[in-house]
């Protein structure tokens, strides 16, 4: 019974390197348009790695649920739980965040040589994503609450950009494709994962209104997202988290 939740963590890693691979067999499809250039389309592939970034979510919520439920907390399943975390929520949004900005500079003149110093910032994510998944291994305290942005909250609004960019909801793929934007969605997260604001653990010990009112607000905004925005949901459930995590910071830690 003891290794069922690390058999969930290493499912969350296999995902991981799943959606690693369909973000790198990507290419670009080039269509030539008259005289006017040529337009980079998003390939599917990407979008698949996003989805798999989504299940991984999925399979790493399961494996500390699984061993609260057989009380098979360990070690070891800790830092398996962290190494299958960078994986998929850290490589793989970093390399997603790295291809949108190459579509994000194919889209300019000479835009295909662009330089390796220009996409080299996407490695500042995962990067981000590691020293925040060792602070958290070595501090015991966050057990109601996080000391910097969790990185599966991160990894996850990464991963909905190429979702929103392939239905392209209220015409916004040129604001995500824009590289100064793509720069500012590599900076803040990974800015807000080193730090040590406090933001919210989704646990419910004993429900309560008034102890759990930041958790209800939040999926409260969650659904209403959900329903209005789509796939654009995420990024505005991000928003919604910092602003709660920060408004009821008392609630936290």
């Amino acid at each position: 019974m003891k290794q069922i939740p690390n058999i969930f963590t290493l499912l969350n890693l296999v995902l991981g390197f799943l959606a690693i691979i369909l973000i790198l067999q990507t290419g670009e499809t080039i269509l030539a348009q008259g005289n006017e250039g040529y337009v980079i389309t998003l390939p599917e592939k990407i979008g698949w790695g996003a989805a798999c970034i989504g299940i991984a979510a999925v399979l790493d919520f399961l494996d500390g649920f699984v061993a609260r439920l057989f009380n098979a907390s360990s070690d070891m399943g800790r830092q398996l739980d962290s190494l299958s975390d960078l994986v998929s929520f850290g490589v793989a949004p970093g390399l997603i965040l790295y291809q949108l900005l190459r579509i994000s500079y194919a889209q300019e003149p000479d835009g295909l040589d662009v330089s390796m110093w220009a996409l080299a910032p996407a490695v500042l994510f995962p990067c981000a994503g590691a020293y925040r998944l060792a602070r958290f291994n070595l501090d015991r305290s966050q057990q109601t609450g996080f000391k910097g942005m969790p990185i599966p909250a991160s990894g996850l609004m990464i991963a909905s950009l190429p979702l929103i960019l392939t239905y392209n909801y209220y015409n916004i793929n040129d604001v995500i494709l824009n590289k100064w934007v793509l720069y500012a969605l590599i900076i803040v997260p990974a800015c807000l994962m080193v730090s040590t604001v406090p933001f919210l653990a989704f646990k419910f010990k004993r429900f309560s209104i008034k102890n759990d009112l930041p958790k209800i607000v939040l999926l409260l905004v969650a659904v209403i997202a959900g329903v209005l925005f789509k796939w654009l949901a995420v990024p505005v459930v991000f928003i919604a988290y910092i602003i709660v995590s920060l408004t009821f910071k008392n609630k936290t830690i």
